[in-house]
């Protein structure tokens, strides 16, 4: 019961709540310099890319829960939260980027959190804890190229958000390299050929 309420309230807290960093944001702790004054049509291409991202943390975050949820190993456990912790941050992040561009995340986040949810529990409860570790190794891989592709896409005078990204994929490969360590299997082609489609 603790544990089924503790993943409500995470999903409370994810789609809901304002959230809070226990980092600084990239931007600050690197010294990014203050960007130039970005144009009304690179400031509409950066608010979709970061609202993208800021999704992607709300589904991270629904993921790690909901595999949390299903572990059976209290160690894996408290990795997965650390690695939540962390998401938490980029959703901080990505919301605050958002806030400055003008822009506001995704009204279908509740819809998202709830599929993000459904596949990390089904990871956790149908393979078990390696099976589950495989799929954060493959999600986060994905999400690694996938932020590079939005690296590649973001104006260049937008430094603020190419910070940002910057630092959320460093996490990511962290996240990965976390996962092969605890003891991920390799997932079949086939289960990474629909991640690749479902991100």
């Amino acid at each position: 019961m603790d544990r089924l309420l503790t993943a409500a309230d995470s999903a409370l807290r994810t789609v809901f709540a304002r959230h809070h960093a226990n980092r600084p944001t990239p931007m600050w702790a690197a010294e990014v310099p203050t960007p130039d004054p970005l144009t009304e049509s690179q400031k509409a291409e950066a608010s979709a890319l970061m609202r993208v991202n800021h999704v992607g943390e709300v589904c991270a975050q629904a993921l790690y829960t909901g595999q949390a949820l299903a572990c059976q190993d209290s160690a894996l456990r408290a990795k997965l939260a650390e690695a939540s912790r962390e998401e938490t941050d980029h959703l901080a992040w990505t919301a605050q980027r958002l806030h400055d561009l003008n822009d506001r995340p995704s009204l279908l986040n509740p819809l998202w959190y709830a599929g993000a949810f459904a596949i990390g529990y089904a990871a956790g409860k149908l393979g078990g804890d390696r099976v589950s570790l495989g799929f954060v190794v493959e999600t986060e891989r994905q999400v690694e190229a996938h932020l590079q592709s939005h690296m590649d896409r973001l104006p260049a005078a937008d430094s603020a958000s190419r910070a940002i990204v910057a630092q959320m994929k460093a996490d990511e490969m962290a996240h990965a390299q976390m996962a092969q360590k605890a003891g991920a299997v390799e997932l079949p082609g086939a289960v990474k050929a629909f991640r690749a489609f479902s991100r």
